[in-house]
């Protein structure tokens, strides 16, 4: 399929239409560890996101009608078509690494790694811009840009101000999170595109590394149909233990699991225009299904092989969030 139409919009798409059943599952297991939205606000307070933004604008290139004005143009299409009235600045950075993301809660900004530009066309270049206007629309973000605050802090040393905080647990459930939420954008990409296949090559891209004229999407897709998570005990915890320290799933299930849905009718219904608008959220009580206990354990168990329990965890990061309120009155 080519690219759509400028004309092409999802009038008042609710990011709960296209949202996965894993991402709303591990949306609600997070709600569910004490203190943790009150501990990841407070980062924010301290100014953390600050200096991740400040190192964002100052080692890239902001694009607009002077610089790369194509990816700029697509950019704004694509947050026409979910949309979305603010369209947040685009930046390119040089990194060898076939990435993109999304900073920043009040203002966000969206960064595309370089090597996304060298191996990716127009249409594969739409995929990742979708995926990441999808992260926004879905408050994704503060999420999101906590991971990365805790990933930096992880790599410098530990700062006295964070004494207490049980950082390797909470990094490790938001990056149980973060892998459910990117199959709801693979979605958001598909229905931006018109075309899962264009989803699907672009990770095939981004997977092998070089640009799809060499590479067999058929083949590709056949390797997704062929993954599965069954398998002996053993060979289900080596994919655990694979999966604890990486912010996406595995390209093929992200593969299979787009796939299937299309499949089961939701990309079709949706592309005829039957799907929830803004407004017209069910609460999420109405929501509560079997997959919330699965993900609820999903979490748990990221919490625990930090060597913690929920229970654990919410304790340190209310007892955290006591001492910094103390300092904060001994300051004034």
């Amino acid at each position: 399929m080519g690219q759509p139409e400028l004309a092409w919009k999802l009038d008042r798409i609710s990011p709960r239409a296209y949202q996965h059943p894993a991402d709303r599952a591990a949306t609600a297991a997070l709600a569910q560890v004490p203190y943790l939205d009150e501990v990841v606000r407070k980062l924010f307070a301290l100014g953390y996101e600050r200096a991740l933004r400040a190192a964002t604008l100052g080692s890239a290139v902001r694009l607009g009608q002077e610089q790369l004005p194509g990816i700029w143009v697509l950019h704004r299409q694509v947050f026409n078509t979910l949309d979305i009235e603010k369209v947040p600045d685009l930046y390119l950075t040089h990194f060898p690494f076939a990435n993109a993301f999304t900073v920043g809660t009040d203002k966000p900004i969206v960064v595309l790694n370089s090597e996304i530009i060298r191996i990716l066309d127009d249409e594969g270049r739409r995929v990742v811009v979708a995926h990441e206007a999808a992260h926004i629309q879905s408050d994704h973000v503060l999420y999101r840009t906590a991971l990365l605050i805790l990933v930096r802090l992880g790599q410098s040393v530990r700062l006295p101000l964070l004494a207490g905080l049980p950082l390797l647990a909470i990094q490790l459930a938001l990056l149980e999170w973060v892998r459910a939420a990117e199959l709801s954008c693979d979605r958001a990409a598909a229905l931006v595109t018109r075309d899962p296949q264009a989803v699907c090559r672009a990770l095939m891209v981004i997977a092998a590394g070089e640009a799809a004229e060499d590479l067999n999407l058929d083949a590709f897709i056949a390797q997704g149909m062929d993954y599965s998570e069954r398998g002996t005990g053993l060979e289900r915890l080596t994919r655990l233990l694979q999966q604890l320290q990486i912010t996406h799933p595995m390209p093929v299930r992200r593969v299979r699991l787009l796939l299937d849905w299309v499949r089961e009718g939701g990309y079709d219904r949706m592309v005829r225009g039957d799907y929830l608008r803004r407004g017209e959220e069910p609460t999420p009580r109405e929501e509560a299904d079997a997959a919330g206990v699965f993900y609820a354990d999903r979490i748990g168990g990221a919490i625990q092989a930090a060597g913690s329990s929920v229970a654990e965890v919410g304790q340190q990061l209310g007892d955290w969030l006591r001492r910094t309120r103390g300092a904060d009155k001994d300051s004034d």
